[in-house]
C-alpha cells in the first residue's frame, strides 16, 4: 500500500465543499476563527486545485439530521442560545449570533457531499468547514465544536443509506470524545483515534474500547508528545490498518485535523506536511482497497495558518492522484517516543490485532 507522493488518477470527480458562510461564525479573536478557512482557500486557488474539484453546496442540516447524533433538547438549547445574541458554552466554546445557522450548515454540507460519494457521483470528498465537530457530545458543546457533522454523516450512512459498516478514523491531535460517546456501544461504527494524551480533553486511553456490543470497537492510540513521520507511519502500519482490514467498512469517515504539525500552537506533536500526506495516502489506498474508495475527509483542528493550509493542499492533491508540491515547512526532529513499542503492543494486545 502506498504511503505517499503520486497515486493513481482517478476516473471520477473529487468532491469539495466550503461555503462563506463558515465565516459568519465570527469568534474575533479566538484561535478558532475565519483566517483559517480564508488562509486555505487562498492557496488552494493560488495552486490551482479548485479548478479541478467538483464543488458542493451547504444547505442547512435539519433538527431530524442533527438527531441522529443529538438530544433534541440539546438542539434547541443551542439555537436558543444564538438567537439570544450568543453565549460561551465552555470556556472554550462560543455561541455567536450566527452560530447555530453555521453550524447547521457544516453538518448539512457533510452530508451532501457524503451523498455524492455513495451516489458515486464523485469519488470521495474532503469538506473544509468550521466549526469542528468531534468534541461535540450528544448533548454537550466542548472544545471549540457544536455539532459533531462526522458523527452525523456516520448515522446517516448506516440509518439512511444502508452501509452496513462504517469507519471512522480521527488523525485530530486531539481526542474525539464526542465520535466515541456517540457510537462506544455501537458494533457497526469502527471508531480509531490517534491523539497526544494525556493532553486535552483528557479522555481516550488505550483502556477505552467500547461497552456492551460496541466491546472492541472503538480503538485509542494516545501517544505521547513529540512524536513524528516515523511513529505516526508506524501505528497506522501496525494498528490502524490491520484495524481497517479487519473490520472491511462499505464507508471510511475521517475527521482530519491538522494540528499534530509541529507547527500548530495548540500541541506538542511532530508531524510534518509529509507525514500527514503519508498518512492521507494510506487512508485513500485503504478505501480504495476496502470500500470501492468511498471516502469523505471533513476538517476538525489545525491552527497555524502557514501549516493548516498546506497540509490541506497536500491532501487534495493526493485525492486528485497527483504530484504533490515540496513540503515548504520541512520537518523537525522527533523526540524519542517514550516506549512506542509498548503502547503499539498494548493497543494490539486490546483489540488481537
Amino acid at each position: 500500500m502506498p504511503a505517499a507522493g503520486r497515486l493513481c488518477t482517478v476516473d471520477a470527480p473529487i468532491g469539495f465543499l466550503y461555503d462563506p458562510a463558515f465565516l459568519d461564525h465570527d469568534t474575533g479573536e479566538h484561535v478558532e476563527n475565519g483566517a483559517r478557512m480564508a488562509a486555505t482557500m487562498s492557496l488552494l486557488e493560488e495552486s490551482g486545485l479548485l479548478a479541478r474539484v467538483r464543488r458542493v453546496a451547504a444547505p442547512a442540516a435539519s433538527d431530524d439530521d442533527l438527531a441522529l447524533v443529538h438530544d433534541r433538547r440539546y438542539v434547541e438549547a443551542v439555537r436558543r442560545a444564538a438567537q439570544a445574541g450568543g453565549a460561551w458554552a465552555d470556556p472554550d466554546t462560543l455561541i455567536t449570533p450566527r452560530s447555530f445557522d453555521v453550524a447547521a450548515r457544516v453538518v448539512g454540507g457533510t452530508l451532501a457531499a457524503l451523498d455524492a460519494v455513495l451516489a458515486r457521483d464523485v469519488e470521495s470528498a474532503f469538506c473544509l468547514v468550521r466549526p469542528p465537530g468531534h468534541h461535540a457530545t450528544p448533548v454537550q458543546a466542548m472544545g471549540f465544536c457544536l455539532f459533531n457533522h462526522v458523527a452525523v454523516a456516520a448515522a446517516h450512512a448506516r440509518q439512511r443509506r444502508g452501509i452496513e459498516r462504517v469507519a471512522i478514523v480521527d488523525i485530530d491531535v486531539h481526542h474525539g470524545n464526542g465520535t466515541q460517546d456517540a457510537f462506544y456501544g455501537d458494533p457497526s461504527v469502527l471508531y480509531i483515534s490517534t491523539h497526544e494524551y494525556p493532553f486535552y480533553p483528557g479522555s481516550g486511553a488505550a483502556t477505552e474500547s467500547g461497552a456492551g456490543a460496541g466491546q472492541g470497537f472503538t480503538i485509542n492510540v494516545p501517544l505521547p508528545a513529540g512524536c513524528g513521520d516515523a511513529a505516526y507511519a508506524r501505528v497506522f502500519d501496525e494498528v490502524v490498518l490491520p484495524a481497517l482490514r479487519r473490520f472491511r467498512p462499505g464507508l471510511l469517515l475521517v475527521s482530519a485535523g491538522f494540528d499534530a504539525h509541529f507547527a500548530d500552537p495548540l500541541a506538542n506533536e511532530r508531524l510534518s506536511v509529509d507525514g500527514y500526506g503519508a498518512l492521507a495516502g494510506r487512508l485513500i489506498a485503504a478505501a480504495r482497497e476496502l470500500c470501492g474508495g468511498r471516502l469523505l475527509l471533513a476538517l476538525e483542528g489545525g491552527y497555524d495558518l502557514v501549516a493548516l493550509p498546506w497540509c490541506v493542499r497536500r491532501t487534495v492533491e493526493l485525492l486528485l492522484g497527483g504530484e504533490p508540491a515540496p513540503d515548504p515547512l520541512g520537518a523537525v526532529p522527533a523526540r524519542p517516543a517514550s516506549d512506542l513499542d509498548g503502547l503499539i503492543a498494548e493497543v494490539r494486545r486490546i483489540h488481537a490485532l
